[in-house]
């Protein structure tokens, strides 16, 4: 359903997997949608074909982000989608400073980046906006550096939910269990391993992209104007909560 008065909608990673999905579908809603990513070439290719806006920027850069929030006087949706598993530290690395480099990276990527973002363009949310991270359900289950880091999302969401409440604004997480159709595991999913991880949820299928992408259109919507402050376990009943 389009919206009367298209809302600027900002996706950041929005040029592949979980966050183009979530671009696609607003974008498809009439949405005036700004998707981020690190490469120029993914970053133009994919805002052409979505027909939406697209802006170079790595969130982990406190001037790149910066600058993006400057060229956006207003925002009704943010959607912090850039995160992952960062590349393994340099084999050259002590052991002790290959794990502090591995747990800064993740930290870096996986909190970071939506910190940074929701701090730069929080003067531009608009009442009635909503802040949607995308977590992990990584942070609930042997996890590691990542799953941690995605803990921490988690943490902090619950604090930025009661200081942007007042304002009119939302802020929630979707943890998300495996999905399919991403390059998160970089062709490392063996067989066994997508088996495993199916036969834990209890609709017996992988997650999708487009899953979490209706997840978040659902939450930037007015029919979810008093859900915040949640984490959202979006993985089929892998994880379950009560």
């Amino acid at each position: 359903m389009s919206q009367t008065t298209p809302r600027t909608v900002l996706v950041t990673g929005g040029t592949s997997g979980i966050g183009r999905a979530i671009a696609e579908l607003f974008a498809a809603d009439g949405d005036d949608v700004v998707l981020t990513g690190r490469h120029p070439d993914t970053v133009e290719r994919t805002a052409a074909e979505l027909s939406a806006r697209g802006v170079v920027c790595d969130a982990t850069d406190p001037t790149q982000v910066a600058a993006l929030a400057a060229g956006l006087p207003e925002v009704h949706v943010l959607v912090n989608a850039a995160g992952g598993l960062p590349d393994p530290a340099p084999d050259h690395l002590p052991p002790l400073d290959a794990l502090l480099a591995g747990w800064q990276a993740n930290l870096a990527q996986n909190l970071l980046t939506a910190v940074l973002t929701t701090t730069a363009v929080r003067p531009a949310l608009a009442p009635g906006g909503s802040v949607i991270s995308i977590g992990s359900i990584g942070a609930e289950r042997r996890g590691g550096a990542y799953g941690a880091s995605k803990a921490a999302l988690a943490a902090w969401n619950a604090a930025l939910s009661a200081e942007l409440g007042p304002l009119g604004v939302t802020a929630n997480v979707i943890a998300a269990g495996y999905v399919e159709g991403t390059n998160f595991f970089r062709g490392a999913l063996t067989p066994e391993r997508r088996a495993a991880l199916i036969a834990e949820t209890h609709t017996n299928r992988p997650g999708t992209p487009a899953d979490i992408a209706h997840t978040a259109h659902f939450l930037a919507s007015p029919g979810a104007r008093h859900l915040t402050g949640q984490t959202l376990h979006l993985n089929g009943g892998a994880h379950t909560t009560r």
